[in-house]
Protein backbone atom coordinates (compact mmCIF):
# COMPACT_ATOMS: atom_id res chain seq x y z
CA UNK A 1 0.00 0.00 0.00
CA UNK A 2 2.80 2.37 0.87
CA UNK A 3 4.49 1.82 -2.51
CA UNK A 4 1.20 2.31 -4.36
CA UNK A 5 0.56 5.61 -2.58
CA UNK A 6 4.04 6.89 -3.46
CA UNK A 7 3.57 6.01 -7.14
CA UNK A 8 0.16 7.67 -7.16
CA UNK A 9 1.59 10.88 -5.63
CA UNK A 10 4.38 11.01 -8.19
CA UNK A 11 1.92 10.56 -11.06
CA UNK A 12 -0.32 13.31 -9.67
CA UNK A 13 2.59 15.70 -9.31
CA UNK A 14 3.69 15.03 -12.92
CA UNK A 15 0.18 15.70 -14.20
CA UNK A 16 -0.01 19.04 -12.34
CA UNK A 17 3.40 20.06 -13.66
CA UNK A 18 2.36 19.27 -17.23
CA UNK A 19 -0.70 21.54 -16.88
CA UNK A 20 1.54 24.51 -15.95
CA UNK A 21 3.94 23.78 -18.79
CA UNK A 22 1.32 23.48 -21.52
CA UNK A 23 0.59 27.22 -22.02
CA UNK A 24 4.30 28.03 -22.24
CA UNK A 25 4.83 25.29 -24.82
CA UNK A 26 1.84 26.46 -26.84
CA UNK A 27 3.15 30.04 -26.73
CA UNK A 28 6.57 29.01 -28.02
CA UNK A 29 4.99 27.11 -30.90
CA UNK A 30 2.70 29.96 -31.97
CA UNK A 31 5.33 32.74 -31.61
CA UNK A 32 9.01 31.99 -32.16
CA UNK A 33 11.43 33.46 -29.63
CA UNK A 34 12.01 37.19 -30.17
CA UNK A 35 9.01 37.71 -32.50
CA UNK A 36 6.93 39.59 -29.92
CA UNK A 37 9.81 41.97 -29.08
CA UNK A 38 10.54 42.77 -32.71
CA UNK A 39 6.87 43.23 -33.47
CA UNK A 40 6.35 45.65 -30.62
CA UNK A 41 9.45 47.61 -31.65
CA UNK A 42 8.11 47.91 -35.20
CA UNK A 43 4.75 49.14 -33.94
CA UNK A 44 6.30 51.64 -31.52
CA UNK A 45 8.85 53.11 -33.94
CA UNK A 46 6.49 55.32 -35.99
CA UNK A 47 4.83 56.71 -32.85
CA UNK A 48 8.17 57.75 -31.37
CA UNK A 49 9.40 59.36 -34.59
CA UNK A 50 7.92 62.74 -35.61
CA UNK A 51 6.07 62.66 -38.93
CA UNK A 52 8.45 65.18 -40.47
CA UNK A 53 11.35 62.74 -40.01
CA UNK A 54 9.58 59.65 -41.33
CA UNK A 55 11.48 59.68 -44.61
CA UNK A 56 14.45 57.80 -46.06
CA UNK A 57 17.16 59.37 -48.23
CA UNK A 58 20.36 58.04 -49.76
CA UNK A 59 23.61 59.18 -48.15
CA UNK A 60 25.89 61.28 -50.36
CA UNK A 61 29.12 59.34 -50.00
CA UNK A 62 27.82 55.84 -50.71
CA UNK A 63 24.07 56.09 -51.43
CA UNK A 64 23.28 53.93 -48.39
CA UNK A 65 19.61 54.49 -47.40
CA UNK A 66 19.26 56.56 -44.23
CA UNK A 67 16.03 56.78 -42.25
CA UNK A 68 15.73 60.24 -40.75
CA UNK A 69 14.01 58.72 -37.70
CA UNK A 70 17.52 58.07 -36.40
CA UNK A 71 17.57 61.80 -35.58
CA UNK A 72 14.35 61.67 -33.57
CA UNK A 73 14.73 63.60 -30.32
CA UNK A 74 17.39 65.90 -31.75
CA UNK A 75 17.22 69.52 -32.84
CA UNK A 76 17.53 69.39 -36.64
CA UNK A 77 18.78 72.12 -38.98
CA UNK A 78 17.92 71.28 -42.60
CA UNK A 79 19.90 73.10 -45.31
CA UNK A 80 19.72 72.95 -49.11
CA UNK A 81 23.27 73.22 -50.42
CA UNK A 82 25.17 73.83 -53.66
CA UNK A 83 28.82 73.69 -54.66
CA UNK A 84 29.07 76.73 -56.94
CA UNK A 85 27.22 79.39 -55.01
CA UNK A 86 28.32 82.59 -53.31
CA UNK A 87 26.97 81.08 -50.10
CA UNK A 88 28.92 77.82 -50.44
CA UNK A 89 31.48 78.91 -47.79
CA UNK A 90 28.61 78.56 -45.28
CA UNK A 91 29.57 74.87 -45.24
CA UNK A 92 32.40 75.87 -42.91
CA UNK A 93 30.09 77.72 -40.53
CA UNK A 94 27.54 74.89 -40.58
CA UNK A 95 30.26 72.39 -39.66
CA UNK A 96 31.43 74.61 -36.78
CA UNK A 97 27.84 74.90 -35.58
CA UNK A 98 27.45 71.12 -35.73
CA UNK A 99 30.76 70.52 -33.94
CA UNK A 100 29.85 72.94 -31.17
CA UNK A 101 26.35 71.66 -30.44
CA UNK A 102 26.27 68.02 -31.61
CA UNK A 103 26.97 66.71 -28.13
CA UNK A 104 23.94 68.62 -26.84
CA UNK A 105 21.66 67.19 -29.53
CA UNK A 106 21.98 69.27 -32.70
CA UNK A 107 22.27 67.65 -36.13
CA UNK A 108 22.68 69.49 -39.43
CA UNK A 109 21.28 67.73 -42.52
CA UNK A 110 22.59 68.85 -45.91
CA UNK A 111 20.55 68.36 -49.08
CA UNK A 112 22.46 69.26 -52.27
CA UNK A 113 20.18 70.58 -54.98
CA UNK A 114 20.55 71.88 -58.51
CA UNK A 115 17.28 73.82 -58.37
CA UNK A 116 19.23 77.06 -58.83
CA UNK A 117 21.67 75.61 -61.39
CA UNK A 118 24.67 75.83 -59.06
CA UNK A 119 25.26 72.22 -58.06
CA UNK A 120 27.67 69.79 -59.66
CA UNK A 121 26.17 66.80 -61.49
CA UNK A 122 28.92 64.53 -60.15
CA UNK A 123 28.18 63.26 -56.63
CA UNK A 124 31.86 62.45 -56.07
CA UNK A 125 32.81 66.07 -56.73
CA UNK A 126 30.13 67.27 -54.32
CA UNK A 127 31.41 64.87 -51.66
CA UNK A 128 35.01 65.94 -52.26
CA UNK A 129 34.07 69.60 -51.80
CA UNK A 130 32.11 68.87 -48.63
CA UNK A 131 34.49 66.49 -46.91
CA UNK A 132 37.92 67.58 -48.17
CA UNK A 133 37.52 71.32 -48.78
CA UNK A 134 35.21 72.22 -45.90
CA UNK A 135 35.73 69.28 -43.53
CA UNK A 136 32.01 68.52 -43.30
CA UNK A 137 31.11 65.77 -40.85
CA UNK A 138 27.38 66.36 -40.58
CA UNK A 139 25.10 64.08 -42.66
CA UNK A 140 24.83 64.86 -46.37
CA UNK A 141 22.42 63.28 -48.85
CA UNK A 142 22.32 62.84 -52.61
CA UNK A 143 21.12 65.64 -54.87
CA UNK A 144 17.36 66.16 -54.90
CA UNK A 145 14.68 68.74 -55.74
CA UNK A 146 13.78 71.09 -52.88
CA UNK A 147 11.31 73.47 -54.54
CA UNK A 148 7.96 73.31 -56.31
CA UNK A 149 5.78 70.31 -56.95
CA UNK A 150 8.80 68.03 -57.36
CA UNK A 151 10.26 68.80 -53.93
CA UNK A 152 11.44 65.74 -52.01
CA UNK A 153 9.02 64.58 -49.26
CA UNK A 154 10.88 66.28 -46.41
CA UNK A 155 11.02 69.61 -48.19
CA UNK A 156 7.37 69.32 -49.23
CA UNK A 157 6.48 69.15 -45.53
CA UNK A 158 8.84 71.97 -44.57
CA UNK A 159 7.38 74.21 -47.28
CA UNK A 160 3.81 73.39 -46.29
CA UNK A 161 4.44 74.02 -42.59
CA UNK A 162 6.29 77.33 -42.99
CA UNK A 163 4.78 78.74 -46.17
CA UNK A 164 8.34 79.27 -47.37
CA UNK A 165 10.17 77.25 -50.00
CA UNK A 166 13.90 77.75 -50.61
CA UNK A 167 14.42 80.91 -52.62
CA UNK A 168 18.12 80.19 -53.12
CA UNK A 169 20.83 77.85 -51.87
CA UNK A 170 21.58 77.55 -48.15
CA UNK A 171 18.09 78.32 -46.90
CA UNK A 172 17.55 76.78 -43.47
CA UNK A 173 14.73 75.15 -41.53
CA UNK A 174 14.94 74.50 -37.80
CA UNK A 175 13.05 71.56 -36.27
CA UNK A 176 12.82 71.08 -32.50
CA UNK A 177 13.21 67.85 -30.51
CA UNK A 178 9.50 67.09 -30.81
CA UNK A 179 9.44 67.40 -34.58
CA UNK A 180 7.89 70.87 -34.62
CA UNK A 181 9.18 73.09 -37.44
CA UNK A 182 10.28 76.17 -35.52
CA UNK A 183 11.65 78.60 -38.08
CA UNK A 184 12.69 79.27 -41.68
CA UNK A 185 15.83 81.27 -42.49
CA UNK A 186 16.88 82.65 -45.90
CA UNK A 187 20.40 82.29 -47.31
CA UNK A 188 21.65 85.60 -45.90
CA UNK A 189 21.20 84.27 -42.35
CA UNK A 190 24.61 82.73 -41.76
CA UNK A 191 25.35 79.83 -39.39
CA UNK A 192 26.95 82.38 -37.03
CA UNK A 193 23.95 84.72 -37.01
CA UNK A 194 22.90 85.42 -33.39
CA UNK A 195 19.22 85.00 -34.30
CA UNK A 196 19.81 81.48 -35.60
CA UNK A 197 22.25 80.49 -32.86
CA UNK A 198 19.92 81.82 -30.17
CA UNK A 199 16.98 79.84 -31.56
CA UNK A 200 19.11 76.68 -31.70
CA UNK A 201 20.21 77.12 -28.08
CA UNK A 202 16.61 77.69 -27.06
CA UNK A 203 15.53 74.51 -28.85
CA UNK A 204 18.37 72.59 -27.20
CA UNK A 205 17.11 73.71 -23.82
CA UNK A 206 19.88 76.05 -22.76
Amino acid sequence: MSTTRVLFSLATAAAIASIGAAPAQAQSQSAPAGTAAVSSMNVAAPASCPAVLQHTFKRLQDEAPQNLCQYSGKVVLVVNTASKCGFTPQYEGLEKLYAKYAARGLVVLGFPSNDFKQEDADAKKIADLCYNTYGVKFPMFITSVVTGNGANPLYAELIKATGNQPKWNFNKYLIDRNGKIVEYYPSKVTPEDPALVGKIEQALGS
